[in-house]
């Protein structure tokens, strides 16, 4: 059995410097219902959408974690992220009123310290968990990942690093991860530089927030570490920050050698595109899941309009998520660019629409109603979705005030966003 998913105790508030930015930003956690997974919300930008810690939305970012949704950005999100990891904590809403997260003292330290003294409570449902059976290796130059599988559940993670300094000496560690060796061996370790690169980073805008108190100078013989090989230990904890986009924990053995956060990222797609395929083959099953027959029970929609092929999890009234398999027999494909067929925008915007309508009709007191789409808001067409694609359909419920609906629904393949939109639905008599 695995573990209860975990949220707060109670909600906490804290306020620092962003370590690149320089921005001195006020932070709220609060606690999140299961399957909400870690949020976060610019509360400076009130029309801004909540951006998941998921791999879907990680963007290219420098020395940092960055995670982007239309206009909206976070960055440096790793060091709270970490924690997640290391304690286990599943779902969070994170309001922060500005683009970077604080830097604090350079290191996971004060997060865990301050989710600590909020408490950490079980949920009643269980923890996602994705037991690696093939080894994934990804290159990068000479930073390199290596996940392997393991004969007993856990994750133990090793580094490797050298430094393109000659000055600096380089070094590895390993850990097998529990809460304990988390907080012991990985997250007192602070951020760090090279003395030789401090002058490039400084002229490119990073580090207006970095101090000698947060953030070690590798080269400088005034920087004093904390703890032994304190820079292998810090890479170790952005790989566990990086690792919580995959939504789920991780059973495998990870090797990494002078990777960062590129490569972090490269190799949880790669983990993200094997667990999706044993969930649509059918090796991890929800018992939430719907087949064909039980979605054309609550749609209305027959061939060649309907566009779901199978509801693979359920999460109440507040969370689906569907499979679209795309093939060149779908018939607008005759008629839609044949040269080139892609799968129609307008069409990728119908299968969220119906997965919603399989979400909200299935509360008791709308047996027998339609959902009828009303307005369709924050379009945004991303990728293209050709014939055999696999298009991964998620919705979650907004809002919910008597017989109006509003859904935002996100449709992607391989782990790259296709399509994202929010949908508001009337539920009337048929």
């Amino acid at each position: 059995m695995n573990r209860p998913q975990r949220t707060l105790k109670t909600a906490v508030e804290f306020s620092g410097k962003g370590l690149h930015s320089g921005e001195e930003v006020h932070v709220r956690v609060l606690p999140a219902s299961p399957e909400t997974g870690v949020v976060f919300t610019r509360s400076d930008l009130p029309d801004s959408l909540p951006i998941p810690a998921s791999i879907a939305y990680q963007s290219t970012g420098e020395l940092r974690t960055q995670l982007e949704r239309q206009e909206a950005e976070v960055n440096t999100v790793e060091h709270l992220l970490a924690v997640c990891s290391g304690l286990g904590i599943d779902n969070l809403n994170v309001e922060v009123s500005g683009p970077e997260m604080p830097g604090m003292d350079g290191s996971s330290l004060e997060y865990l310290r301050i989710f600590r003294e909020a408490g950490i409570v079980d949920q009643r449902a269980e923890a996602r968990v994705f037991t690696l059976e093939e080894p994934i290796y990804v290159r990068n130059g000479k930073a390199t990942l290596v996940a392997l599988p393991v004969d007993e559940p856990g994750l133990t993670l090793q580094y490797i690093a050298a430094f393109d300094d000659p000055a600096v000496e380089g070094g590895s560690f390993q850990v097998r991860v529990s809460p304990e060796s988390f907080e012991k061996e990985i997250a007192p370790a602070r951020t760090f530089c090279l003395a030789s690169d401090v002058e490039r980073l400084q002229a490119a805008g990073f580090g207006k927030g970095a101090t000698r108190e947060n953030t070690l100078v590798l080269g400088d013989p005034e920087t004093v570490m904390r703890m032994d090989g304190e820079p292998v230990r810090h890479k170790l904890l952005d790989l566990m920050g990086d690792l919580r986009l995959l939504g789920a924990d991780l059973n495998a053995h990870v090797i990494a050698t002078c990777s960062g956060h590129t490569t972090n990222a490269e190799l949880v797609r790669r983990l993200v595109d094997l667990m999706q395929q044993q969930e649509t083959g059918g090796l991890i099953t929800r018992e939430t899941g719907l087949d064909i027959r039980e979605v054309m029970k609550l749609l209305p929609h027959r061939y060649p309009f309907l566009l779901i092929d199978r509801v693979i999890e359920i999460d109440g009234y507040q969370r689906a998520v569907a499979l679209k398999n795309v093939t060149i027999n779908e018939p607008y494909f005759q008629g839609h660019f044949p040269q080139a067929p892609l799968m129609p925008g307008v069409l990728q915007l119908e299968a969220l629409a119906q997965l919603a309508g399989v979400l909200l009709l299935r509360k008791l007191e709308h047996t027998g109603k339609l959902a009828v789409l009303m307005a369709i808001d924050k379009v945004k067409l991303r990728s293209p979705v050709s014939p055999g694609d696999q298009l991964r359909l998620e919705v979650e419920t907004i809002r919910m005030r008597g017989e109006i609906g509003r859904v935002r629904g996100v449709g992607s393949v391989a782990g790259e966003i296709s399509v994202e939109a929010e949908l508001t639905f009337a539920l009337t008599d048929v």
